[in-house]
């Protein structure tokens, strides 16, 4: 089959844009030899297990499933009996973009808080860490944090630590949707087990598909008393593969010789190339109008733009409106930005603001 595609279109909308990283389509490939047990039962399986293990210590429990927003649902599934809700930021995925999933598949209630940039913190959890015992209030038991956050910033050690003190000492447990961990790792330059296990997190979803895999993601267990029932939660929620070897495949090449942290770094640094050269061209009067929104810690740059700028780069870039009230825009760079892109999207800005 030849391409379909223009393969010198880039853009800057999602790093779901990407495509597989070499070594994790190889591993695919090497996987698909031969006969292996089905439904998790198989050594790519096995393997994932150690590696996890490896990370974040003895006692974790890893669950391959096949996208973010199954790891999020049924990884929070098992946290909570029925009447449980969860506190979440209102700009949180699993607020704003998985479709009503964690409501209409899982059963879970969300309680939600504003936040100026998508982190919280325990007094932002206080304004809805209440009601417990009362039978007509849903009943808060589980904090969710996102890391990297859908603003693109960082929670710190310190203040992962201090959400999970504060939820274990409400009876809470704490949730971590790392859709874009490999990005915070990177990011931070510590061990993935001093932001997650050691600090306090009780149950994580591991991303794989924006950083290099094709599709795949995992639930990981990181306190066995928080969770129960994943073996069949997977299942009924449509999570469990049959094939599993691809999909544990995938994030053991991931794990594998750090290209999980690799893949992160360069795609932070692809972010911090394009808003140091926005930042350049504000400077020199060649970029004009342009404001940034957060500040850039992984790799994505929200901004503002004049009236009108945002269209006509979409003609060459395409990228996503964040908040289109505010011509608020959101650029993402992957594992294969290249400078190139990088630099030919900022002349673009250029060209476009001045225009």
């Amino acid at each position: 089959m030849t391409s379909l595609h223009d393969t010198s279109v880039r853009g800057f909308a999602s790093d779901n844009y990407s495509g597989i990283h070499p070594d994790v389509l190889a591993a695919i490939a090497a996987a698909n030899e031969g006969h292996q047990v089905a439904y998790g039962e198989d050594v790519y399986t096995a393997r994932l297990q150690q590696l996890f293990t490896g990370l974040l210590g003895d006692g974790v429990e890893v669950y391959p499933v096949f996208n973010g927003t199954g790891a999020n649902v049924v990884g929070l599934q098992s946290m909570l009996p029925r009447w449980g809700a969860v506190i979440s930021a209102s700009t949180a995925h699993i607020n704003v973009d998985e479709g009503g999933a964690p409501e209409r598949v899982g059963g879970i209630k969300l309680l939600t808080v504003p936040t100026d940039d998508g982190k919280l913190t325990p007094e932002l959890v206080d304004r809805e860490a209440w009601g417990w015992g009362d039978e007509h209030r849903a009943q808060p038991l589980v904090v969710s944090i996102t890391q990297s956050t859908e603003l693109g910033t960082l929670y710190t050690v310190d203040e992962i630590t201090a959400l999970a003190a504060h939820a274990h000492g409400h009876g809470m447990r704490l949730h971590m949707d790392g859709a874009r961990i490999s990005n915070a790792a990177a990011a931070l330059d510590v061990p993935l087990r001093a932001f997650t296990r050691d600090a306090g997190v009780d149950l994580l979803s591991f991303g794989g598909t924006k950083n290099g895999a094709m599709i795949g993601e995992a639930i990981v267990v990181l306190d066995a008393a928080a969770s129960t029932g994943l073996t069949y939660l997977r299942k009924l929620d449509m999570q469990l593969s049959s094939k599993m070897r691809f999909v544990s495949a995938q994030l053991v090449a991931l794990l594998e010789d750090d290209l999980w942290l690799k893949n992160a770094r360069h795609s932070n640094a692809m972010a911090q190339r394009l808003r140091a050269g926005v930042e350049a061209g504000l400077a020199d009067g060649s970029i004009q109008g342009v404001e940034f929104t957060q500040p850039t810690q992984a790799n994505g740059v929200f901004a503002t733009l004049p009236a009108g700028v945002a269209d006509r780069l979409r003609q060459s870039f395409r990228f996503y409106d964040w908040d289109e009230l505010r011509r608020e825009v959101r650029w993402m760079c992957s594992f294969d930005t290249t400078e190139d892109d990088i630099d030919a999207f900022v002349a673009a800005i250029a060209r476009e603001t001045t225009a």
